[in-house]
């Protein structure tokens, strides 16, 4: 079996609607191959949700097809987050969770992404034997034996106590106005709940899902009307989830921006004051100095992985540290989740904002982020520009620039047909030209 993934990237199979492989026929066969490969455990159940993309229904129904055809019950949760899948995937002990969704992305993408029956993702020796079970034929198990569907309809109250269980139940979110942006997508109907029911008082947007409104304008990647009702609302702070929940950003009382770097940080650093910091905080490659700096000031061990959170997750358990991000939002938190959870990382936030009775905006200032400026340059083609001796050039330029101070990051996307150029030092207006610089001469060569 070749270790060369064809169809799985940093976080499952993703791509346009309609497009191989996000394309019923191939959905269908990914569900049989999926449920031929998992079926260990002895229950014969798949815990299948779904963020709030049109495309979820069409693409259910063919894993539920190809799950019938292998022989597996599907549990269908409706729109969860894909936390959540996670976690009731452990609960009910099922052999494997689905979850139909293209995270941050937009409404015209979509992706199917698997958990383990740990409620972790899959490995990558399981990905590639569903790889290679997709280059049989379709089979069909006898009749008797042929898989059917239900609908699992307490999985929003489920998950909502579940989140909860996770705030300390001698601290209460009362007094605290927060406004929670869903973004249209899979958190909309238990985020606002999980706040409400531990005592805050909550102003919701983003709750209304059309099919096609998912991530536009609203949510963990455009926080830009999140912070205006922040401040308009004289509220305490603004929680933003992603499509899929399973990235936070938040919003200070002034209406700045708190990132997935910061939000770490506030978390670790109240882990170490309670005394129950195990180990250090993982970043990636994109994490900015200051967290590191921030983070070496109070002597908390710090290392990068590359960027994704499986990366992430997999430097975590080779150390046995607790603590792992991305400055995108994933928050990763083993002593509470077994996977990226943005309802469950606020809560941790939330909790050292009442714990040290500080707010958010005061919790942030023990870290400078240095300014970081990342361009998207559209790629396709089998050249690699990153390869080209003008783009190698201007990166060694621009580093002599920085020096010591600062750092140049080119990477290729494992998500969207990108290549990603970022550039982070003390001076905003030289990280800004050099950004810039850099992305032009990637341009000239794509």
């Amino acid at each position: 079996m070749s270790d060369e993934r064809r169809y799985f990237g940093t976080d499952g199979v993703r791509g346009k609607v309609g497009q191989y492989p996000i394309t019923p026929d191939f959905v269908l066969k990914l569900g049989w191959a999926a449920g031929r490969v998992l079926a260990k455990q002895g229950t014969k159940q798949v815990i299948i949700g779904k963020d709030t993309r049109i495309s979820g229904y069409m693409l259910e129904s063919a894993l539920e097809a190809g799950l019938a055809a292998a022989g597996l019950k599907a549990v269908l949760t409706g729109p969860m987050p894909t936390p959540a899948v996670a976690y009731l995937t452990q609960t009910f002990r099922a052999e494997a969770g689905i979850v139909i969704s293209a995270s941050h992305n937009p409404y015209y993408d979509n992706g199917i992404k698997f958990f383990s029956s740990e409620g972790t993702k899959l490995p990558d020796e399981v990905e590639l034997a569903i790889e290679a079970e997709l280059d049989k034929d379709i089979t069909c198990v006898e009749s008797a034996m042929l898989g059917k569907a239900s609908r699992l309809v307490d999985a929003a109250g489920r998950y909502i106590e579940f989140c909860k269980s996770t705030f300390p139940s001698k601290l209460s979110l009362a007094g605290l106005k927060i406004v929670v942006d869903c973004a249209h997508g899979a958190t909309y109907h238990i985020a606002p709940n999980v706040f409400k029911e531990l005592g805050a008082e909550v102003i919701a947007m983003g709750i209304e899902p059309n099919g096609t409104n998912i991530n536009d304008k609203v949510g963990a990647t455009d926080v830009a009307a999140l912070q205006k009702r922040v401040v308009e609302e004289q509220a305490h702070l603004g929680l933003a989830f992603d499509g899929d929940g399973d990235r936070l950003i938040m919003v200070d009382e002034n209406g700045n921006k708190v990132d997935g770097d910061q939000i770490a940080y506030i978390i670790a650093r109240d882990a170490l004051r309670r005394g129950e910091l195990k180990g250090g905080v993982v970043g990636t490659l994109m994490t900015n100095l200051g967290m590191e700096n921030g983070l070496k000031q109070l002597g908390i061990p710090f290392v990068r992985a590359a960027v994704g959170d499986r990366y992430v997750m997999e430097q975590l358990l080779a150390k046995g540290w607790k603590i792992g991000a991305e400055n995108s939002g994933h928050i990763i938190l083993l002593d509470k989740v077994t996977t990226g959870d943005a309802i469950v990382a606020a809560l941790q936030v939330l909790a050292s904002i009442v714990g040290s009775n500080m707010s958010l905006g005061e919790l942030s200032k023990g870290m400078t982020l240095y300014p970081q400026v990342l361009e998207n340059v559209r790629f396709s083609g089998d050249s690699n520009p990153l390869e080209a001796d003008a783009v190698i050039a201007s990166v060694k330029e621009v580093e002599a620039q920085l020096g010591a101070k600062g750092r140049v990051l080119l990477r290729k996307s494992g998500t969207e047909p990108l290549l990603r150029v970022m550039v982070e030092g003390e001076d905003a207006d030289l990280v800004k030209s050099s950004a810039l610089k850099i992305a032009e001469a990637v341009k000239a060569n794509c």
